[in-house]
């Protein structure tokens, strides 16, 4: 059919005719007219007949052309109007019959929420291929920062852990404190009652008495004891009116649903009750003197005493149990003061994040006890563990998957709990979860267990150490109440992935003593001032060459060194020596800056040659500026992809420097590369240590979230050095809160500078004309590191502090140039470069200036911070006496915190 003869309709709506053309095909046939269905009559709103010659226009006798549209050869053909003459076929397509007498279907509309798909390239044979698409070099322009990762949004959420110990409280009450007890993963089971230890896997039961071996005293086997070839499933040691009798006797279950008694003194079983459970047996509680257990279809036996022969213990073979039920296959399982607090994985409404796990509360005293089911307030994780807190009887606390705390409120009017609050305290899942003294201790899968304090709010991790080697995950975490008794401790234990067992002390004692001791340093300490000066400047890749022509360029250095007398230490931390905008050469660094600065490693001539030049000025600058009879020692060089630290300290105080160290952290990329990152240096004079961090964090105005990661990576990376050899010594004074020194924050004053990129959260227009109008002030409510400090409590820089900002912002201008940026871009301006610092003692660091310099090679300005930095030196021999005095305090405090610690689980019905 060749449209040749028909009308066309042109874009301004006319029409233009064609049967001039002759044409030797024959004419189409006429088209079928189409019978529309008549329409009903009109109705107004309240339902009155409207006089359709007002809502309808009389017909035209010919129908007015549609204005037409020009369709994407994806978008399919357009909706079709009722009046609508069909559009021409396109030249060159094969056109199919279309049957008008059919019925119209329903099409979908078009254009409504999304943009047509781009058009596709066609590629012909022979054709030249496009360029490789290549991703886009890292570099310090506002489109350079990576894509924020979801999971660094949860750190601004967590409690804060900056002032945390990671001293692990070890325990000294046994007398073999080394030992190596073993304990399968998945299939061991472990009781323990102070030094008595009961380990059972499978058919194997051992049991272990640390007050006079570090080996196991006996090893049984239920083969042996014709338990008709029983694995154990759990183990709990008896109750016993006795004080003598308790922890002696052991209660075992088994998969196949027996329970069994061992006397531990003697290793052999004095009672059993073969198949009392239908199936395996998951859970053995001690309430008081009563014994309950549970299997995993439900069933619920209470074997209390008052029923028995009234000898005052439950009795395997004497005592009648009580059956209850509750819902099979339940995951988690605890008894909170006579309750049973159960939930099963399968018991969660909705999914993934929206997921709220059902909790079911039984009472096991009362007959056919009904359970009550409550659920979060936010949506968490699955359940996986939960705690009383003796410092919070009234509340129980919940963990769950995702790193969630639920608190719940068990003294309610109506007598069922109300969740109160949910803390975020861990970016990976809460896998065990124990009630100590005042503290909240958590295990999680990177083998750590943190300690919260829930008084304050928000919580603060007040101790987090490793726990078990390796990064294995914690998997069991429970306190021995029996070890008040038995060894004079509060004994906590955890086991872990590693499959070991390990005691901690659960009073944290050498915690108190450590803080006591620092509050009396003055007493056996001798303090001096020294005086240290910081630099920061983001160079932009500018040579040293370049500070020539302009008198602030020219007397850069010279208007540095007067703004400090002499200083004893001069860190210089500079950003983008080398050119990150140009790929070529950032390539370069990323890739190989890593590598060691050898043959077989070495970086390009070029790359290492604008490191050197700025190592070279800055020595002749030193050298230049300082008297010749004290001359400076460059101690610390080292570069990072852009960054470079250049440490000196003078001569005369080489004496007292014992340790040094320099190490790179990488954040650019997932942490793979160093175009983002920090430079850590270490040095200790005399008895104290001083961390110099020179840093270069997550570019662009939003994202404010990947600055604070990249902070909370930098103080929180595990290993940044190797352990000090100071450290190992049991006097070890110059690092804090039980760190080696591996650590940032385990030295006792921290000094962070370079381009931290924070933002001001305005217009653009605006901050230019509060800064040319010098009202400043009123930018400090907007800069997003005052907010972040201010707001978000679970920013790691809180504990830092910032001088006051008078000057103006230091980015972003125009090269040699006192405008801010003109470019396309206009960028707003900001205080990006900055110095902070944090001191174990704040009136150990003062600040003399701060301030920033007029040098204009770069598009930043460089700033400048003094400090008057106190040391100490200890005198070993006073401070061991005074160690001694407060171990002496220490004792009367923890009997004291231990009988507090007994009365509350005898009152809880634990003992």
């Amino acid at each position: 059919m060749n449209h040749g003869d028909h009308k066309r309709t042109l874009s301004n709506g006319s029409s233009s005719s064609e049967s001039a053309i002759p044409s030797s095909k024959p004419k189409p046939p006429p088209r079928p007219t189409i019978q529309f269905p008549p329409r009903p009559p009109p109705r107004s709103p309240n339902g009155i007949l409207l006089d359709i010659s007002t809502v309808i226009p009389p017909p035209l006798s010919v129908p007015p052309p549609l204005p037409s549209r020009r369709v994407s050869p994806d978008e399919g053909t357009p909706d079709t109007h009722p009046f609508a003459p069909p559009l021409p076929a396109r030249n060159g397509a094969n056109t199919a019959a279309i049957d008008l007498s059919s019925p119209v279907t329903e099409r979908k509309p078009l254009g409504s929420s999304r943009l047509p798909p781009p058009p596709t390239r066609q590629i012909g044979l022979g054709d030249k291929l496009p360029p490789v698409r290549r991703p886009a070099t890292p570099s310090s322009d506002e489109d350079s920062a990576e894509e924020e990762d979801p999971r660094v949004r949860t750190t601004d959420i967590l409690p804060d852990s900056s002032r945390s110990s990671r001293r692990p409280p070890s325990l000294s009450c046994f007398d073999f404190s080394e030992f190596k007890i073993q304990v399968p993963a998945y299939t061991g089971q472990v009781a323990v009652a102070g030094p008595s230890v009961v380990v059972a896997t499978n058919h194997q039961i051992k049991h272990f008495d640390l007050s006079c071996n570090d080996g196991p005293v006996w090893t049984v086997d239920t083969r042996e004891m014709n338990l008709r070839d029983a694995k154990v499933s759990c183990l709990e040691f008896r109750a016993a009116s006795k004080e003598t009798d308790r922890g002696q006797y052991v209660w075992a279950g088994t998969k196949e649903g027996h329970l069994f008694e061992i006397d531990v003194r003697m290793g052999c079983m004095t009672s059993s009750k073969l198949g009392v459970h239908a199936g395996q047996v998951t859970h053995i509680f001690r309430c008081g003197q009563m014994m309950i257990t549970i299997d995993d279809a439900g069933k619920v036996m209470a074997f209390n005493p008052d029923s028995g022969s009234g000898s005052g213990d439950v009795s395997l073979v004497f005592t009648p149990p009580r059956v209850n039920r509750i819902a099979e296959k339940q995951d988690f399982v605890k008894l909170f003061g006579g309750m049973l607090w159960t939930s099963a994985r399968t018991d969660v409404s909705g999914t993934g994040a929206s997921s709220l796990p059902v909790i079911r509360i039984y009472d096991p005293s009362v007959p056919g006890s009904i359970g009550r089911c409550v659920v979060p307030t936010q949506h968490v994780g699955a359940v996986t563990s939960g705690t009383l807190l003796p410092s919070h009887p009234g509340h129980v606390y919940i963990g769950h998957e995702g790193g969630f705390i639920s608190v719940w409120d068990i003294g309610t009017v109506d007598g069922t709990p109300a969740c109160i609050e949910v803390m975020k305290v861990s970016a990976s899942d809460v896998l065990c979860l124990e009630g100590v003294n005042d503290r909240l201790w958590a295990g999680g899968r990177n083998g750590m267990i943190s300690a919260y304090d829930v008084s304050h709010k928000p919580w603060v991790v007040t101790n987090c150490w490793e726990a078990h080697d390796k990064g294995l995950p914690v998997l069991k975490l429970f306190v021995d109440p029996y070890a008040i008794e038995k060894a004079g401790r509060l004994c906590v234990v955890s086991v872990g992935r590693d499959e070991q067992l390990r005691f901690w002390d659960g009073l944290l004692g050498n915690d108190w003593i450590n803080q006591e001791i620092l509050k009396r340093e003055h007493s056996f300490s001798t303090f001096r001032t020294i005086n240290v000066l910081i630099v920061s400047w983001n160079i932009d890749a500018a040579k040293p060459d370049a500070l020539t022509t302009d008198p602030e360029n020219v007397n850069f250095f010279q208007n540095l060194f007067q703004s400090a007398d002499s200083p004893d230490i001069i860190a210089f931390g500079f950003q983008e020596v080398i050119d990150l905008e140009n790929r070529k050469m950032a390539a370069k660094t990323v890739l190989l800056g890593g590598k060691k600065k050898g043959e077989e490693g070495k970086i390009s001539e070029k790359v290492t040659s604008s490191y050197k030049r700025w190592h070279d000025r800055l020595i002749l600058a030193v050298k230049l500026a300082m008297p010749a009879d004290s001359p400076y020692t460059a101690v610390h060089t080292e570069s990072l992809v852009g960054l470079f630290t250049c440490i000196f300290v003078k001569n005369a105080q080489r004496a007292s420097l014992t340790d040094t160290a320099i190490a790179t952290i990488k954040r650019g990329m997932g942490g793979r590369y160093g175009n983002k990152g920090a430079i850590v240096a270490r040095l200790v004079l005399d008895d104290s240590s001083l961390c110099f961090i020179n840093c270069h964090l997550a570019a662009g105005q939003n994202h404010v979230r990947q600055r604070n990661a990249d902070v909370a990576a930098m103080l929180e990376e595990k290993s940044v050095f190797s352990v000090s050899d100071d450290a190992v010594k049991d006097d070890a004074l110059a690092y804090v809160g039980g760190g080696d020194g591996s650590m940032v924050l385990d030295h006792e004053i921290v000094f962070l500078n370079g381009d931290m990129n924070y933002r001001i959260d305005q217009r653009r227009e605006a901050v230019v004309a509060a800064i040319h109008s010098g009202e400043l002030d009123s930018l400090l409510v907007h800069d997003q590191l005052h907010k972040e400090m201010k707001y978000n409590r679970g920013f790691r820089l809180r504990t830092f502090q910032e001088g006051p900002l008078t000057f103006a912002p230091t980015y972003k201008y125009d090269r040699r140039s006192t405008e801010f940026d003109t470019s396309e871009k206009r960028r707003t301006p900001a205080w990006c470069d900055r110095i902070l610092w944090r001191s174990c003692d704040p009136e150990r660091v003062v600040q003399y200036h701060y301030r920033r310099y007029e040098a204009t090679i770069s598009d930043h300005r460089p700033v400048s911070a003094a400090f008057a930095v106190t040391v100490k030196a200890v005198r070993h021999d006073a401070r061991m006496r005074e160690k001694e005095n407060v171990q002496a305090m220490w004792a009367e405090l923890q009997a004291a915190l231990l009988d507090g610690a007994k009365e509350f689980y005898v009152a809880n019905a634990v003992i």
